[in-house]
């Protein structure tokens, strides 16, 4: 009053009404009268509406206070830091009131570090879903000091904006444990409101090590990550994922942590339990119908396990490494071993030949016609071993030569009136016979004179367009495939998001910039043993080249005829199998797994093709044809890793197509090709099933086809009932296995029917097929362990992770690769010699079936 008063009368007397330049003084003035009805007292510096309390704190004391918006407490802490020694410090806040309308905010003030966070915690879920969180716990960051020893001091705020009195509780402890110690398991608890993070330093010597976190529990779901020694720490649900490497986890989880990624030589590792499960692959239980609602979470507490491990060595590298070379150089020196054995043995069989030409006095021989042998490697035809057969011992003959006639008795008489290609008796000694297909193909028994009338060099050029087709394909694939999966690794390397690839954590050793080198180091068998098949087939492709040149009789006329491109093909496939594979394992998920099946489909293609075009060399399919053929599989395969899991309509359309697929091929086999796709179909199968069937009720013509196309079908179907019950998610091992176990048909089919059409199998051929066998049961084995699996989410893929069992290198997947790899070898073999016994046998005298 009194200022307003001396105002008005000045105001009156001596100013006029636009002198009013003194006004900013006057607001100085009563600023400052403001200022000196304020009081200062012991510690407090009070307000008529704001009071700031001012406390010494005490570790391992509970603070049981009250914060309203006109006070604010401050808590001020100090503690001893140690270079040889780090103690974490835990701040832990619960909120006893109900129904806030304004949450209490906490800053914890360090050195080098705010820490700040509000009670009700709100962590929000998909959809927006909202989960409060009344009890706190959390990690103060710990910086390195570079003193021996130093005293900080910390500060922590307690404010609000609420009128109404909250009462909460702060305590301040000691983490005793806060440093982990190599190959010493420590647990602790966890939830989305309390984290958890503890430091770990390398010691003397150790470069790598694994962070294997693992619970007894599979839910709540939960994140472990690695973080370097730096403030703020990220160990909040929301936040996590901003630095360093993570992934989810239910009941285990690891990652390898090398020393060269943390300058510091230590790291942390943080461990977050998620507001809900859904990336674990757990349900999700609310479904709020209001957006703000808040819903509550439940007990979400998860009781985990930490231990740090070394790492293997650079000489386990090296070992891994020098094993995996040395496994299939041993296939060479071995395959190296078995060609001088037999050019050893081929020289005896000259050096006894000459004998037989040049001395027939000494032997009491008659000396062989030049009719009768064929050039070095030749061997003895099966007229000339049955004409001869008084002066030749059987025995002899067949260690010395490689077959045996066949008696006729051992052979069908309805055979035994087949043992040539073209009968007088049968046919009208017509000269279309021989060109007419209906003719020759419509025969009860068929011979391989019968289907190998074109010229040799068309077919050559016919078979030879598969190798260079695959080869085409091979690099048009690859080149996109390897540049993808160097994007993978990048992103991962990036990111740290560690769930964006399936490895086995457990056992996956970095190299570089590649996070599981075994599983690409493991794939190598199958490019060089691609490459040591390429060289057999190529020796054996030269030697008949030369014997062709020499019109060898045995080349021109005997044997089935020898087409190798189909084999190069087989085994450009073997190698572009390794290839694909191990770009797969450079990141391996679900995008991307056809790369590691494509060319799998190609070989069981390719292997059915060659047992095929065996018996038929002049109806087999192109390779347009082929190849179209495996384009469909692998499109079908990349729309069933797509869309089919649980699509009921796509296994529908699948089912129908399968079936009659299997109709189409069992029709074009049957009947050789000779029938039409047309309109008269219908007609002509009523009529077939009328006349043979109901009318006079005879059997099918072929009674051995017939065999081998009803179980072909029984097999195929049962597949289709099966995927369209089952459903599977694998949708890409489905395909794969359908065409396993139609391969494995027809190859013991094949096998069948050559014992039974009196033909044998060689030493070198039955040693191949009862190795490829064991070989095939143990990789099966290791197959089915299943280390990870990309049809679930990546957490449950790590719960079937285990640890390396071979030289701490190699895991259960790697033995697959090797054994597998193998298996696709000697499998290869077999094809290539399973008819040798065949070479000296004049080709009107070799069933087809």
């Amino acid at each position: 009053m009194l200022f307003s008063s001396l105002w008005k009368s000045r105001y009156k007397t001596h100013f006029g009404a636009t002198d009013c330049w003194w006004r900013p003084g006057l607001v100085v003035l009563l600023c400052w009268s403001c200022v000196t009805q304020l009081t200062f007292g012991n510690g407090t510096f009070e307000e008529s509406k704001h009071l700031v309390i001012q406390r010494e704190g005490e570790f391992d004391i509970t603070y049981n206070d009250t914060v309203t918006s006109e006070n604010q407490t401050i808590y001020a802490f100090n503690h001893t830091v140690s270079r040889n020694k780090t103690e974490g410090v835990r701040v832990s806040v619960d909120v006893l009131s109900q129904n806030l309308k304004s949450p209490i905010l906490f800053v914890v003030r360090q050195k080098q570090a705010v820490l700040s966070f509000q009670v009700p915690l709100i962590l929000r879920g998909l959809y927006q879903r909202k989960y409060p969180y009344n009890h706190l716990g959390r990690t103060l960051c710990q910086p390195p000091t570079k003193a021996a020893s130093e005293t900080q001091y910390f500060f922590v705020d307690v404010s609000t904006l609420s009128s109404q009195g909250t009462n909460y509780q702060l305590r301040v402890s000691r983490v005793e444990s806060f440093t982990l110690q190599t190959d010493k398991t420590f647990s602790f608890t966890a939830s989305p409101s309390q984290p958890q993070y503890f430091k770990y330093v390398f010691p003397e010597g150790v470069d790598t090590v694994i962070v294997k976190v693992s619970s007894d529990m599979n839910f709540p779901c939960s994140v472990m990550s690695i973080q370097d020694i730096q403030c703020p720490v990220y160990d909040l649900d929301n936040n996590v994922a901003f630095i360093g490497m993570y992934q989810t986890m239910t009941k285990k989880g690891a990652i390898t942590v090398q020393r060269k990624d943390f300058p510091s030589n230590s790291f942390y590792v943080v461990v977050v339990v998620k507001t809900e499960d859904e990336a674990c692959g757990g349900p999700l239980r609310f479904y709020p119908l209001r957006p703000d609602e808040l819903i509550d979470a439940g007990n979400r507490s998860k009781i985990l396990d930490v231990v740090v491990s070394p790492a293997i060595e650079s000489e386990v590298y090296v070992m891994g490494m020098l094993f995996c070379l040395g496994i299939f150089l041993s296939f060479y020196l071995l395959t190296l071993l078995v060609a001088c054995l037999q050019n050893k043995r081929a020289k005896r069989r000259a050096l006894f030949h000459n004998i037989d030409d040049t001395s027939p006095a000494e032997t009491g021989k008659t000396p062989a016609s030049p009719n009768e042998y064929g050039s070095l490697d030749s061997t003895v035809s099966s007229e000339a071993v049955t004409e001869s057969a008084p002066s030749i011992d059987s025995a002899t003959s067949a260690d010395n030569y490689g077959y045996m006639e066949r008696s006729l008795e051992n052979v069908g008489r309805s055979r035994q009136e087949s043992l040539s290609s073209i009968e007088e008796d049968d046919y009208d000694t017509l000269d279309d016979i021989n060109s007419d297909k209906n003719i020759v193909r419509t025969k009860k028994y068929l011979c391989v004179s019968d289907l190998s009338r074109k010229d040799k060099r068309v077919l050559s050029k016919k078979y030879q367009i598969y190798f260079w087709n695959i080869a085409t394909i091979a690099v048009f694939y690859a080149l996109p495939v390897i540049q993808l999966v160097i994007t993978y690794q990048t992103v991962v390397n990036v990111t740290g998001n560690q769930d964006i690839c399936y490895y086995n954590f457990m056992c996956a050793h970095p190299l570089g910039a590649l996070s599981a080198f075994n599983n690409i180091l493991s794939n190598l068998g199958y490019v060089m043993l691609g490459l040591l098949f390429l060289l057999i087939v190529l020796k054996r492709d030269i030697v008949h080249n030369r014997a062709l040149s020499c019109n060898d009789v045995n080349a021109l006329e005997c044997g089935i005829p020898k087409h190798f491109g189909l084999f190069y093909a087989m085994g450009t496939a073997l190698m572009m199998e390794g290839l694909l594979s191990a770009c797969y394992h450079v990141c391996p998920n679900y995008t991307n797994f056809q790369f590691d099946t494509s060319f799998m489909y190609m070989i069981a293609g390719l292997c059915m093709l060659k047992l095929y075009q065996k018996r038929h060399p002049d109806i087999n399919a192109s390779a347009y044809t082929a190849y179209a053929c495996l384009a469909g599989v692998i499109f079908f395969s990349v729309i069933g890793v797509v869309f089919g899991r649980g699509n009921t309509v796509f296994w529908i359309v699948f089912s129908v197509i399968h079936i009659l697929a299997t109709l189409l091929l069992s029709t074009q086999l049957y009947y050789m090709g000779r029938w039409r796709l047309d309109s008269g179909i219908l007609r002509r199968m009523v009529y077939i099933v009328y006349t043979d069937s109901i009318r006079q009720c005879s059997g099918p013509m072929y009674i051995d086809r017939m065999v081998l196309l009803v179980m072909g079908n029984i097999v195929n179907w049962s597949l289709a009932a099966y995927g369209l019950i089952e459903r599977p998610n694998d949708f890409a091992s489905y395909l794969l296995a359908i065409a396993i176990c139609n391969l494995l048909l027809y190859f013991a089919f094949y096998i069948i029917m050559k014992l039974r059409s009196g033909e044998r199998i060689r030493c070198l051929a039955l040693v191949c097929i009862l190795f490829t066998a064991v070989v095939w049961g143990f990789a099966l084995y290791f197959f089915f362990q299943g280390l990870s699996t990309w049809q679930k989410t990546p957490a449950e893929s790590r719960e079937h992770n285990r640890d390396c069992i071979l030289l701490s290198f190699f895991d259960d997947h790697d033995i697959w690769h090797f054994l597998s790899s193998i298996a696709m070898f000697g499998s290869f073999l077999v094809l290539l010699t399973m008819d040798d016994d065949l070479d000296a046998v004049q080709r009107d005298k070799i069933y087809v079936f």
